[in-house]
């Protein structure tokens, strides 16, 4: 009866657990996702105070042509320059979240833009994410214009 009873009880903290880690997971990925709008947005509004906020101090970037940024001032200092000599409508879409550990994610995302001759540069963005106390923040950023095959 006992050995019943202590498998029903652990049955129970164990689907609990369960239960609270995918929620965990979707509140985590509601944030990583917002943070990507975010960043999406202070692109788009050329916003440096807001793109500041979501960067680490050791942000570094790597751009689609091969240029490399490294730290805060230089990666805001190139992401404003993008945003005004590059035109057009930037679209970043989330595929996938995954979590290297509690405090640790790389989001993968469809990057576009909508040229102002409406042809589109269809791209890729990774985002190499740490979370500092509640906020997750952006600490690297990989874009990447796949070969025409």
């Amino acid at each position: 009866m006992k050995k019943l009873l202590l498998f029903y009880l652990f049955s129970i903290v164990f689907s609990i657990n369960i239960k609270a880690q995918k929620m965990a997971n979707t509140t985590e990925e509601k944030a990583i996702y917002a943070l990507i709008d975010n960043y999406s947005l202070a692109r788009e509004k050329r916003d440096t105070v807001l793109l500041k906020s979501i960067l680490t101090d050791n942000i570094d970037q790597l751009v689609s042509n091969g240029e490399w940024r490294y730290g805060i001032k230089e990666a805001t200092k190139g992401m404003m320059q993008s945003s005004a000599s590059n035109g057009g409508k930037r679209t970043l879409t989330v595929e996938k979240v995954k979590y290297l550990n509690k405090k640790a994610a790389i989001a993968d995302a469809r990057y576009e833009i909508v040229n102002n001759d409406g042809s589109i540069r269809k791209m890729w963005s990774s985002f190499m994410l740490v979370k500092n106390s509640k906020t997750w923040k952006i600490s690297a950023i990989r874009n990447m214009l796949p070969a025409k095959q």
